[in-house]
């Protein structure tokens, strides 16, 4: 997503109106979640500032007195309890994880990655929800089929049959497609057993130095702990790629009645230039 992203941090890239991370947070709430715990960057200051409060905007509104603007302002920050964790060198999600840890209390958490972005009448992490009520204390993560040509840039499970959920046998980090155990690749939601700690500090460094979490979830399984696979429904949008990115844009704002109408004559003005 260069070069949008050297200056501004990529869950911060606007899906209409809304940067991409309140997308997941407001997933998360409307799946029963009221805690929330941002692990950020050093230089993740706007994170930060849109959850946190403190921003020049609220300054302005407050010595305005503009209540509107105010409240406009700081309703990211409240739609949850917010905590956040800074991650000093970008050394791996599983050492993301990792600094969250003494905030978790021991209890089974929810992990999601902004930059996947899921469309469903059931949001995807209350599905994973109850998916895991469904299968006792398991770590559960989100699957989807997908095409030969992309096996490679996914962890791949290997389900043990094709019930959904379904126990998994191995996890393996983008497999080379003739070496896939399945074409179920994980998206980035998770609800995981407090365990999972042990399996990250076992880890060692993989590719490029970093820690994996696709290896934390390997020792996990392959420990004898219970790990299933979700297959859920709705949409999904790679939003780290720019025509994930446009196509979440468009699918989003039709959702939204205020801009339905608009958006579609714009759109039937463009569609017919390409065809």
């Amino acid at each position: 997503m260069l070069p949008a992203t050297k200056a501004v941090p990529k869950e911060m890239l606007p899906i209409v109106d809304k940067p991409l991370i309140q997308y997941a947070v407001e997933e998360a709430v409307a799946s029963g979640i009221d805690r929330v715990v941002v692990v950020i960057g050093p230089d993740r200051v706007a994170v930060r500032q849109h959850f946190g409060g403190g921003s020049n905007l609220e300054r302005v509104a407050r010595l305005r007195g503009d209540e509107n603007l105010l409240a406009r302002a700081e309703a990211p920050e409240r739609l949850a309890d917010f905590q956040f964790v800074e991650q000093p060198e970008p050394v791996g999600i599983a050492d993301a994880v990792k600094r969250a840890q003494p905030l978790l209390e021991d209890e089974p958490f929810l992990l999601m990655f902004p930059d996947d972005l899921v469309l469903a009448p059931t949001p995807c992490a209350a599905q994973l929800l109850r998916a895991r009520e469904a299968c006792g204390a398991a770590s559960i993560v989100a699957v989807r089929r997908v095409a030969p040509d992309e096996i490679s840039q996914y962890g791949i499970v290997d389900p043990d049959g094709e019930d959904s959920p379904a126990r998994l046998r191995a996890i393996v980090e983008k497999p080379a497609p003739n070496e896939a155990p399945s074409d179920l690749g994980v998206v980035g939601r998770y609800v995981l057993s407090p365990s999972i700690f042990r399996h990250i500090d076992g880890l060692q460094p993989g590719v490029g130095g970093e820690l994996q979490f696709t290896d934390a979830l390997a020792r996990q399984i392959a420990s004898g702990e219970a790990v299933f696979a979700c297959r859920f429904e709705g949409r999904r949008y790679d939003t780290g790629r720019p025509a994930g990115a446009v196509a979440a844009t468009v699918a989003m704002a039709l959702e939204r009645e205020e801009l339905r109408s608009e958006l579609l004559a714009q759109l039937d003005t463009l569609i017919p230039m390409e065809r």
